[in-house]
């Protein structure tokens, strides 16, 4: 059975994500900042019949609460087949170019880029020892520099300096991954979930989390001849869902 660490998976799209996989017959470490809400969630779960799965206790913005993951999760299995980069936060709106504070920046950053590296380095070693393992970076469309440059994009007018910014550098993070790992089995992808309604946006999007934990679980799953380094939102493009960074 292959065994996936998500991140953020206590509720909304990274829970839907948990449940698609959980479905599929892959084994789930559901990762949640707050333990209680993690066991909250994998209780739930279970009462749908879905009991392959436990609460990881994980804050991705903390060195120590990393690498205590790291060595809880080494207790329970010698390999990871699927890490899903799933927890983020906005930072709040609005934000402007001129007015938002470093302090924003920098607590945006610490979790949507910084914690997706402290989490794939820490993890990186069980990755290896899976025949076919799979990263998974969750992004967003606002990430892209081309998008957010065309005047004619549906979004255009809807700027968020500090949370394009991380998303843009995570991207970046995400194409030298997938470089480093060319040679090797890794499949290693940024998917953008869409515009979905959940508590990270109010609950203004017109997605649904079903959507959304589809598309993200459709790139964990890849087998060898999937793409590797890319950039992924079906919202924006059904047909080959590649968007440009």
């Amino acid at each position: 059975m292959k065994k996936v660490l998500i991140t953020g998976a206590n509720k909304s799209i990274g829970l839907e994500t948990a449940r698609q996989l959980l479905q599929k017959g892959y084994y789930i470490y559901l990762g949640s900042r707050n333990l209680k809400n993690g066991l909250e969630a994998v209780e739930k779960l279970k009462a749908e019949g879905l009991t392959d799965v436990e609460a990881i206790q994980i804050d991705v913005s903390d060195d120590e609460s990393v690498k205590a993951a790291r060595a809880e999760l080494g207790k329970k299995t010698e390999s990871l087949d699927v890490l899903i980069n799933n927890a983020g936060i906005s930072g709040g709106f609005p934000q402007t170019a001129t007015g938002a504070s470093i302090d924003a920046f920098k607590k945006v950053f610490d979790t949507n880029v910084f914690g997706v590296v402290r989490v794939t380095q820490a993890f990186m070693d069980l990755l290896q020892k899976s025949p076919e393992p799979r990263i998974v970076n969750v992004s967003s469309s606002q990430g892209s520099l081309t998008l957010g440059d065309d005047p004619t994009d549906l979004y255009y007018n809807h700027k968020a300096a500090v949370y394009q910014s991380s998303k843009s550098a995570l991207n970046m993070y995400t194409i030298n991954l997938a470089y480093e790992l060319r040679n090797s089995p890794f499949k290693v992808n940024a998917v953008d979930p869409g515009f979905v309604a959940t508590d990270f946006n109010n609950h203004r999007g017109t997605g649904t989390v079903e959507e959304a934990g589809a598309r993200i679980a459709k790139y964990a799953i890849i087998d060898s001849d999937g793409p590797t380094g890319k950039f992924f939102s079906e919202e924006y493009n059904p047909e080959t869902g590649e968007i440009p960074w």
